[in-house]
């Protein structure tokens, strides 16, 4: 399914699995709470670098992770 955002359309699939895959990743490691909520901070992450070109569900997800670990840390 696609979105329109202002002007650009945006893949609700891609954002979608991405956030699936990040999610469950860092439910599994602790990261964050094992609920159905979902994590703002982390679909903020996915849809801004989407946003910015990125449309590689895997790669989306690997980078939201990293992000969100490194910004735990601090």
């Amino acid at each position: 399914m696609l979105i329109e955002r202002g002007l650009r359309v945006m893949s609700v699939e891609v954002v979608g699995d991405a956030y699936a895959i990040a999610a469950n990743y860092l439910r599994r490691t602790g990261v964050i709470p094992d609920s159905l909520a979902t994590n703002e901070a982390l679909l903020e992450s996915i849809v801004w670098m989407f946003d910015r070109g990125e449309y590689n569900k895997i790669r989306l997800a690997n980078k939201a992770i990293a992000k969100f670990e490194a910004a735990e840390l601090v």
